[in-house]
């Protein structure tokens, strides 16, 4: 049998930590620590559960990291862009496009009371609508928009298809910068006509104008300043269309005497009675017809005077 093992005796509690100090010095954390062991240690042999001497602070943990925020409604509208709200201009040029031509056609007629300039391209643009309606409230809204449409009215007399339609809104506008580009369209066999009722519109500041290509070598640029001149219709273009009558083409003649007979100034009456003889047939027979309705008018004045003579004794 082997021989029983020698217990021996248990070191006090106080050294069991004690060989901590041969091995150098304590920290206060470690001191603290130690002292704490000791202490359960020594309940534990009078009894106590360990469960008791669970540390009462847990011990430092990192610190939670804050929940993310979520935006609040007024932020998150804050955030987005804002969105650009159409004003009633805008409005008018989207309907301006719309599949109904009675829609178009609104629209059109409401920018020109508008008056805004910002209207003006999709107004030339109507111009080529496929309805005449549409077409038709377009020059009206461009003539009255008036003089910032006319550069952009200018430029677009270029354009074949609508140029009949932009020279009469050129009439309509008083402005002096429609007079060259009218002028230039006399020149023209095909709008030579629209630009003559263009300029009778325009009136008084055309006269300048039409007085010094009464004398053109063109005979239609004469003959159309004769008509447009003899309907604006001034007592100044009187002696202007006295000298056109004598004009080597037979058309200038008659333009000359059917103005003077318009503008109904005395003057006029000895170089319209002169044309009864001229050398062509057609300026004899319109110079006749004249002479005859200043007749018949002089009668029925004549007459009128003599019934309320009658009516009066």
């Amino acid at each position: 049998m082997r021989p029983a093992r020698r217990k021996e005796p248990r070191p006090p509690v106080d050294a069991v930590h004690d060989g901590a100090v041969e091995r150098g010095a304590e920290t206060a954390d470690e001191k603290v620590a130690r002292e704490g062991i000791k202490d359960a240690v020594r309940a534990i042999a009078g009894g106590a559960k360990t469960s008791d001497f669970a540390p009462t602070d847990a011990s430092p943990t990192t610190p939670a990291e804050p929940a993310e925020e979520t935006p609040t409604e007024s932020q998150a509208v804050i955030g987005k862009p804002e969105e650009k709200v159409k004003d009633e201009v805008e409005i008018q040029l989207d309907l301006l496009k719309d599949k109904d031509w009675f829609r178009r056609k609104d629209a059109a007629i409401t920018l020109g009371e508008m008056g805004d300039e910002r209207a003006i391209p999709a107004l030339i643009t109507a111009l080529r609508d496929s309805e005449w309606n549409v077409r038709e409230a377009a020059q009206g809204s461009l003539a009255q928009i008036g003089s910032p449409a006319v550069e952009p009215l200018i430029k677009a007399l270029r354009e074949y298809q609508v140029r009949t339609f932009v020279i009469e809104i050129l009439g309509k506008i008083k402005d002096e910068r429609v007079l060259d580009p009218l002028m230039a369209q006399l020149r023209n066999e095909e709008f030579k006509d629209a630009a003559t009722k263009a300029l009778v519109e325009v009136g008084l500041p055309a006269v300048e104008r039409l007085m010094a290509v009464i004398n053109d070598k063109d005979k239609n640029v004469r003959k159309h300043a004769v008509i447009a001149l003899g309907e604006i219709g001034i007592p100044e273009a009187v002696e202007p269309l006295i000298e056109a009558t004598k004009d080597e083409d037979w058309s200038v003649r008659i333009a000359a005497i059917a103005g003077l007979d318009s503008i109904g100034d005395e003057r006029g009456k000895p170089a319209i009675k002169a044309l009864v003889k001229d050398t062509d047939f057609a300026v004899q027979m319109r110079a006749e017809r004249i002479i005859w309705a200043w007749k018949k008018k002089a009668k029925e004045e004549a007459g009128d005077e003599t019934e309320e003579t009658a009516g009066t004794a």
